[in-house]
């Protein structure tokens, strides 16, 4: 499982890069972009083939999810922390979320185990030291004792992937590692082949 994250910023030829991205497979784009407002991503997402917004998990402003056919909302770590210890309250105000993925970021694996809230999958961080934030300094989770669908972030790159796997995580959330890179779509490329293979790739 690859899960791709926006970069914060908007970077030369991004949805470009995104196009064929989603061309050669990838299943789940976390649009994170807290520097835009609503009506900037509404933009963005309109510069998106509506084919590929069930591919598309919103980080912000999930009343989106009544508007365009995404594929689920994601809560951060603070915003899940305030919203969902009365879950009931926060879903009433959305419509179309029949079939939609719940997703949330964690940085402790304790409270990700001890979370009552039943997540389509989780994502941990940082797991390696990342590529995108300086001084973001990477902690080697282990999860293989955790009994949920965690995702590892932080550090990712194609040549540790098996690391990722070996620590208990069924992906990994890439951020650094795609946008950063100067073969973004190769790179990916091989990430994709590699979940393939381990047969955990959706």
């Amino acid at each position: 499982m690859i899960v791709l994250i926006a970069p914060e910023n908007d970077v030369q030829n991004e949805l470009e890069i995104l196009n064929q991205l989603f061309q050669e497979g990838l299943q789940y784009y976390h649009l994170r972009k807290p520097n835009k407002n609503y009506e900037e991503y509404c933009d963005y997402l309109n510069l998106i083939d509506s084919k590929y917004h069930n591919l598309i998990v919103t980080h912000y402003f999930h009343e989106l999810i009544d508007e365009y056919s995404l594929k689920g909302i994601h809560f951060q770590e603070q915003k899940r922390r305030d919203c969902l210890d009365t879950p009931s309250d926060y879903f009433v105000k959305l419509n179309n979320m029949y079939g939609k993925t719940i997703s949330s970021s964690f940085h402790e694996p304790e409270e990700l185990e001890n979370c009552d809230f039943e997540f389509d999958y989780h994502l941990l961080s940082p797991v390696f030291s990342s590529i995108s934030k300086q001084g973001y300094q990477g902690r080697g989770f282990d999860v293989n004792h955790i009994n949920k669908r965690i995702v590892g972030m932080g550090g990712v790159t194609t040549e540790n992937l098996s690391e990722f796997t070996k620590l208990g995580f069924k992906g990994v959330g890439v951020l650094g590692g795609v946008w950063n890179s100067k073969n973004p779509i190769s790179d990916f490329k091989l990430m994709r082949n590699y979940f393939t293979q381990t047969r955990s790739y959706i």
